[in-house]
């Protein structure tokens, strides 16, 4: 037996499958009973298992033969997004980007719709990935990240720079008004268990204590900031990529000139990809709004 079965038959058994016909088979692919009925018998062949049993006039696929075309139109499909990705024509207007969940759901998602509007026919994957998950492997065409690449594998382009400062909602302030730096202490503070430096760093910046009255952990970032804006207490939030919930009203940064030191989020691709205009185009857009971003929130 060869070691691998019969392509065309598979593609003939897949459309048999699922007209459960040869006739209809046939007839969508423009062949002649005589012709499907041949390649599903050298399927059999290499199989070396029935794949069809006859019910009344017609040819039906078995059980086994259901479950067989089940598994490998899986294959298929992956050979169809491959050869879409990487052939010509539509391909090059598909751009995979890989971005940490946070910067993807309270930045980039929200600005897609004017990329959309400048570039309908580009079709972006958004491909989030939490902070335990920032290496830079998998399929993808670009990711973005803080930090430039570190290694020869990835080239990069700088964004903007991002910091930390304290927020939380105009409700919580209402109730517990922050009239100095010291009454930080006497609220709540919400912890994510991914960024567990942040807080470090602002209050050394604000030369207070770590000294909480009360807390709460969670997980992940965007869960803390979830419970932020149910106004279960104060956090540490990062700028300018919360800053359309800022600039709205649904949080507030009474202290704005008290922040983390500066990293800089960066546009990056392997080395081995060959961009695509699509793919520069996107580049030169995130240029654009990340310039856009800095400005809104100095």
């Amino acid at each position: 037996m060869n070691s691998s079965p019969p392509l065309n038959a598979l593609r003939i058994f897949l459309v048999a499958c699922r007209h459960r016909s040869f006739t209809s088979a046939a007839e969508e692919l423009s062949l002649t009973h005589g012709a499907v009925s041949r390649q599903m018998r050298l399927l059999e062949e290499w199989l070396g298992q029935p794949l069809f049993e006859r019910e009344g006039l017609r040819r039906a696929p078995t059980p086994h033969a259901l479950a067989y075309a089940q598994e490998i139109s899986r294959a298929f499909s992956q050979i169809q997004q491959a050869s879409l990705h990487y052939g010509r024509g539509l391909a090059t207007r598909l751009l995979r980007v890989s971005v940490p969940a946070t910067f993807a759901m309270k930045w980039l998602i929200p600005l897609l719709p004017q990329f959309r509007k400048k570039y309908p026919d580009a079709r972006i994957q958004i491909q989030s990935v939490t902070t335990q998950q920032l290496s830079l492997e998998g399929a993808f065409d670009l990711a973005i990240r803080r930090d430039p690449p570190s290694s020869q594998a990835f080239t990069g382009i700088g964004l903007f720079k991002e910091w930390h400062t304290l927020i939380a909602t105009p409700a919580v302030l209402a109730r517990h008004p922050l009239q100095s730096i010291d009454q930080v202490l006497e609220h709540t503070w919400l912890y994510s268990e991914t960024r567990p430096r942040h807080w470090d760093a602002w209050l050394q910046a604000a030369n207070l204590p770590n000294q909480p009255w009360n807390m709460y952990r969670f997980d992940h970032f965007y869960v803390t900031y979830s419970a932020l804006l149910d106004g279960l207490g104060v956090g540490i939030g990062p700028l300018p990529t919360l800053g359309a919930d800022l600039e709205a009203g649904r949080i507030v940064a009474p202290f704005p000139d008290i922040r983390t030191p500066e990293r800089q989020y960066w546009a990056i691709t392997p080395t081995a990809t060959q961009k695509t205009l699509l793919h520069r185009q996107f580049e030169e857009w995130l240029i654009e709004m990340s310039g856009l971003a800095e400005k809104q929130i100095c």
